[in-house]
């Protein structure tokens, strides 16, 4: 019989390309979609766009218990996770968003899933018929918006 030969690394050599891949993903995605989603938000403060954003989507953010500048970051999880997380985070600093409306939406953030790079990643690969992709997306959509009212809920509880 014949022995199988194992790629013998140590551990701190596999930690090590851990650390240098987790460095890249950082860099290369995380970091400037963060950086948009403060811009962005700055942009929309100063032209007066963040008010009427808030505005318009007011009454249909209340149903959630939510401001109507949190539409922004719902919108920006349907590009990007780490743009929504920006998003919130700039909220939050500029005094629109509190600590627990940032905890109502972070499960939506994640449930959304960045759909449109999702899409071409996951739902084309997997050769998944393209008549269906409107029902997918909309379930992650309808999940992302029941998880708010969940959080609504849970969040009553801790206050």
């Amino acid at each position: 019989m014949m022995e199988e030969i194992k790629d013998k690394r140590n551990v701190l050599d596999m930690f090590m390309d851990g650390a240098r891949n987790g460095y890249r993903i950082g860099v290369h995605n995380l970091i400037p979609a963060l950086v948009m989603a403060f811009v962005l938000i700055r942009v929309l403060e100063v032209t007066g766009l963040l008010k009427v954003v808030g505005d318009v989507c007011g009454p249909v953010m209340m149903m959630w218990g939510l401001p109507g500048e949190a539409a922004a970051v719902i919108l920006a999880s349907v590009m990007s996770m780490g743009g929504a997380v920006g998003v919130a985070a700039s909220l939050y600093t500029s005094g629109h968003l509190t600590s627990l409306h940032i905890s109502a939406l972070l499960p939506a953030i994640y449930l959304m899933g960045n759909p449109v790079q999702n899409v071409g990643r996951v739902l084309g690969l997997s050769e998944t018929n393209p008549r269906h992709y409107a029902a997918i997306l909309a379930i992650g959509a309808i999940n992302a918006m029941l998880s708010i009212w969940v959080m609504q809920l849970l969040l009553q509880f801790i206050k």
